[in-house]
């Protein structure tokens, strides 16, 4: 079967399709319509969370003190897409590319505007017009990249271009030492157009470099003086040449005749010999006494001309400063892909396509395969081979949010109902009929796209097929013809073969000293009078079938009984925590509407209850425990909210003690903070998860409350932890009541099962996120929200075959809010490749971070921190290194090449080490750190996208030094040095190509 066929002529199922605003509706290839199918499963409830919001400017800050700022007068020709547009020191975080920036001129040598270097996915030359003296020692710290010229590169995802390259810098880096192999202030030499004298090198289609001189043919010495701009696109030899996004930089003043030199000294091009007679090694552009060879490359050939041996005082070594305006600018690429992938739907019929940044504003049109809301790969082209993939590096990983929350303009998935037969299978492998199953014998029988098993078709399901093979009624049917879509379940699938209860809330709050006198207590249950309005329903539903249940809690437990037939709420204690029970049944999960005057009744009188107490301790699992017991009890799924502000340390089960030492960090110990204190927790987890039971929980800690350990049955069940230290009404209250408000609100899938299924050659072997597993293969959830996501890793265990490309099927078995048990499908058809250049085209940075995020801070439960920092540096280096040795031209150790899907691979892996779990401050807390840990375990490609590259809005706010806001600001300014010690985005670059370079000797 083609898995790569076009639309349909017609639409899906016999429904028009939406309309996309601002789409013409013929590019569907459907009828016109103007609104959207009608779907049984509704729309969601809440506002669509989303970082695709126009990304403002940078904070703006003074030039780094280390020396003159670089000069850039000129500005790029309009409609040109520069990354040169704004330098590390004007922007932090990078700003909007649309806005333009002005530097102050400084001291310029020569007193010529120098032009700023545009980076381009081409190979980079170090060069620099030699500086006044004064300024050599005030940026030898720096490093100059120049370009040379390629064709622009084609937009992120669409296609692939040359590579990005940046030279190397022979200048020493702060705390880094001197750097490359080259002595300082030497480099090798250039012979991109070192031939015979009067050959012009061929230039592959690539504009001159904007930096060129034309040696003299005589052998005689250059004229030193450098005066007059020259116009852009000009070059040094001849008219003015066109030269597609760059800026041109001064040129000499006069020149004799002769070849063309279409670089500045650096190191060979693959496609010439440094070896040319006639011409001496270049001198890395000084104009002083010439110097011996250098390390690597052969001396002069005897009666060449001397270039560098002029008369008069030898003039001072041009530093090689690393252009800002050079680096790949995460900020840039984000704009790039909006400005070419934002305009149209990302249509997902075709195998293998890489989906726009999850930055860009984008529609999704399902012809096929999941949306990449639902799944997104760090590669989209698989290895062929178990070899390649272990050469290469890449973790072929897939991040999965089942129940992602879709834009109002996509409908939500499909639900198929096939009645008491329930859906169709494989019988061997088990997997659910999709678009890639191949049906043959004139539809009687169909072949299995994931094991090859031939299976019948039952008679209820059989259809004809067309003259393709396809069958008739393939677009009727939202299982053969779409990458995600829903069936509803038979009893089969249900618990004890009995079709399960609607599922409860119940919201465990704690009434201590502490959470009375914040006046958390008050405002929570002022809140909660009106947001148990909110509580999710299906789709059309007038009112929501979730039940309610209320308990209250110090060192004893309070269960309240608002059966609707009372005047007033009842309560009764449990004061026995060492054996929890539920003292009532009926009564105690109601139905809010029925029940609401007695509700209301109850929320007012809790703050009045407790408001003279003097009690401080506190216990926690046995609340856990009574949750659980009462929704078994009730035969239902459910989700705890608790509200908890102290480590529990009153006598009961799930007891714990103050073990808080900042001494052991950056020992072998320092694992240990991480690792809960007592294994009762995950005891406790383990019958939540059985009885479906999901635990969310709201942390309002003044001091130490071991987060590590409180979090395990949240982390376990599919829960979420929110955490806010040293709560204050007047403070926090905005933040704490959206957290709430969408929490309550989301819809959730209960008592649910996840197992993701492989094609032939690869299969699931690693699983991240917030769940429990009993076995190898089945991701148990006893909740699961549509912002948790299931990070899945891959690893071969046979060949694949480029033809028929790697499939996998996720499928989810929950519980829907309103009680119905369902099916939730998704599926995606991947390329493969025996080249690893397509592998290297095909990845996504962003998964690719996502996935390497949530492997280290799984690591550090296990390994030392620094252990795991090494590794991440490693593997990255490795993935580098790789593309630098099979895919990239052959050039000089002294440039660092980066692919152009990955070259912001350095910059935003640097975050990830410099996040407060590895690399924490001094003023980062031990709660903190554990609080981070779980929280980026169960995020979406966006979310941490935006986490370890957060956007900076600029605010005129004046920041006194050392002040503890200066410090807040600086966390954030995550491309600079951090306070922590972490390195900044230019000298962990360096330590990338160092660590390239050792691997490639």
């Amino acid at each position: 079967m083609n898995v790569n066929q076009s639309a349909p002529p017609v639409p899906p199922f016999g429904q028009p399709q939406p309309i996309y605003p601002g789409y013409h509706q013929s590019s569907y290839g459907g009828q016109p319509g103007t609104t959207a199918p009608p779907t049984p499963y509704g729309t969601y409830n809440g506002p669509v969370p989303g970082y695709q919001q126009t990304l403002p400017q940078g904070v703006s800050r003074a030039p780094p003190s280390s020396g003159a700022p670089p000069v850039s007068t000129a500005q790029s020709p309009c409609g040109q897409a520069a990354y040169g547009q704004f330098g590390q020191g004007d922007v932090q975080n990078g700003p909007s590319s649309t806005v333009q920036m002005q530097r102050l001129p400084g001291s310029q040598p020569f007193g010529s505007p120098l032009a700023p270097v545009v980076s381009q996915p081409a190979v980079l030359q170090p060069y620099g017009p030699p500086p006044t003296s004064a300024q050599v020692t005030a940026q030898l710290a720096g490093m100059q990249i120049s370009g040379a010229m390629a064709p622009a590169p084609p937009p992120s995802g669409l296609g692939y271009g040359p590579p990005t390259s940046l030279a190397s810098a022979s200048g020493s880096f702060p705390n880094s030492g001197p750097y490359g192999a080259y002595p300082q202030g030497q480099a090798p030499s250039l012979s991109q157009a070192q031939s015979h004298p009067g050959v012009q090198p061929p230039q592959r289609s690539a504009p001159p470099l904007a930096s060129s001189f034309t040696p003299p043919a005589s052998g005689g010495p250059r004229m030193p003086s450098m005066t007059g701009p020259l116009l852009p696109g000009q070059g040094f030899g001849g008219p003015p040449v066109s030269q597609p996004n760059h800026v041109s930089s001064p040129p000499p003043q006069a020149l004799p005749p002769g070849p063309q030199m279409t670089g500045p000294p650096g190191p060979p091009p693959p496609m010439h010999s440094s070896q040319q007679p006639g011409y001496q090694l270049q001198q890395n552009g000084s104009f002083g006494p010439t110097r011996g060879p250098q390390p690597n490359f052969g001396s002069p050939y005897p009666g060449a001309p001397t270039f560098g041996s002029q008369p008069g005082p030898p003039q001072p070594l041009p530093p090689k400063r690393l252009d800002p305006d050079a680096i790949p600018s995460p900020i840039q690429v984000i704009e790039d892909d909006r400005n070419n992938r934002g305009s149209e739907p990302f249509v997902t019929g075709v195998r293998g396509q890489v989906p726009p940044l999850v930055t860009t504003n984008f529609l999704v049109k399902d012809q096929g395969n999941a949306s990449p809301r639902y799944i997104r790969c760090t590669s989209y082209n698989i290895p062929c081979t178990s070899d390649m993939a272990k050469q290469a590096q890449v973790p072929l990983a897939a991040v999965i949010k089942p129940l992602a929350r879709l834009p109002p303009e996509e409908a939500s998935p499909y639900v198929v109902d096939h009645g008491e037969s329930g859906p169709l299978r494989c019988n061997r492998c088990k997997a659910y009929m999709c678009p890639f199953m191949q049906f043959i014998e004139g539809g009687r029988r169909f072949q299995c796209c994931f094991c090859s098993c031939i299976n019948d078709v039952p008679p209820q399901y059989f259809q004809h097929l067309d003259h393709t093979g396809k069958r008739v009624d393939a677009y009727d049917r939202p299982e053969l013809s779409l990458g995600s879509y829903e069936f509803l379940a038979t009893v089969d699938y249900c618990k004890n073969n009995k079709f399960p209860s609607p599922p409860a809330f119940i919201f465990m709050i704690d009434v201590s000293y502490n959470a009375i006198r914040t006046g958390l207590v008050r405002l929570l249950c002022e809140e909660l009078k009106s947001l148990l309005d909110y509580l999710p329903r299906e789709g059309g539903a007038e009112e929501s079938a979730i039940r309610v249940g209320f308990v209250t809690y110090n060192k004893v437990l309070h269960f309240y009984n608002v059966k609707s037939s009372l005047a007033q709420p009842q309560m009764m204690v449990v004061s026995d925590v060492a054996d929890m029970f539920v003292p009532l049944l009926d009564g105690f999960l109601v139905n809010v509407n029925e029940s609401r005057a007695v509700i209301t009744s109850l929320l007012d009188q809790i703050p009045e209850m407790f408001a003279d107490t003097r009690e401080t301790e506190t216990v926690f699992a046995p609340v856990i425990q009574a949750g659980m017991e009462a929704l078994k009890a009730a035969e239902c799924a459910g989700k705890l909210f608790l509200f908890h502000t102290s480590l529990p340390i009153a006598e009961a089960p799930g007891k714990l003690k103050n073990r808080d030492d900042r001494k052991l960090i950056n020992t072998d110990k320092e694992k240990t903070l991480f690792q809960p204190q007592t294994g009762a927790y995950q005891t406790l987890a383990k019958e939540c998860v059985a009885q479906g039971c999901c635990v969310d929980l709201f942390l309002f800690p003044n001091q130490y409350v071991d987060v590590a350990t409180l979090s395990v049955v949240p982390q376990l069940t599919g829960g979420s932890v929110y955490k806010y230290a040293c709560f204050q009404v007047e403070n926090d209250q905005e933040r704490f009541l959206s957290d709430l408000r969408r929490d309550v609100q989301k819809v959730v899938g209960f008592d649910a099962v996840m197992r993701v299924r492989t094609s032939t050659g690869i299969r699931a072997v690693d699983f991240f996120g917030a769940f429990y597993m009993s076995n190898t293969t089945d991701v148990e959830l006893a909740g699961l929200d549509g912002d948790k996501t299931v990070t899945v890793e891959f690893k071969h265990d046979d060949r694949l075959n480029e033809e028929s490309g790697a499939l996998l099927q996720c499928a989810l078995l929950y519980t829907s809010c309103a009680g119905q048990r369902r099916l939730r499908i998704h599926n995606l058809a991947l390329n493969c490749c025996t080249l690893l250049a397509d592998l290297y085209r095909n990845c996504e940075t962003d998964t690719l971070i996502n996935y390497m995020a949530k492997f280290a801070y799984r690591g550090v439960l296990n390994s030392p921190v620094k252990t795991v920092r090494d590794t991440l540096i490693t593997q990255c280096a490795q993935i580098l290194a790789c593309y630098r040795k099979n895919c990239a031209s052959p050039s000089s150790a002294g440039q660092l090449i980066l692919p152009e899907c990955m070259k912001l691979l350095p910059v935003y892996l640097n975050c990830v080490l410099k996040s407060d779990v590895l690399q924490p401050g001094a003023e980062v807390t031990t709660d903190d750190r554990a609080y981070v840990r779980q929280l980026v375990t169960s995020m979406d490609v966006a979310e941490t996208n935006v986490f370890f590259y957060p956007r900076l809005l600029p605010l005129l706010i004046v920041v006194k030094q050392e002040d503890k806001l200066e410090m807040l600001f600086k966390h954030f300014l995550v491309e600079d040095k951090s306070l922590s010690g972490g390195a900044s985005y230019v000298d962990f670059l360096c330590h990338m190509h160092k660590e390239i370079r050792q691997l490639l000797s």
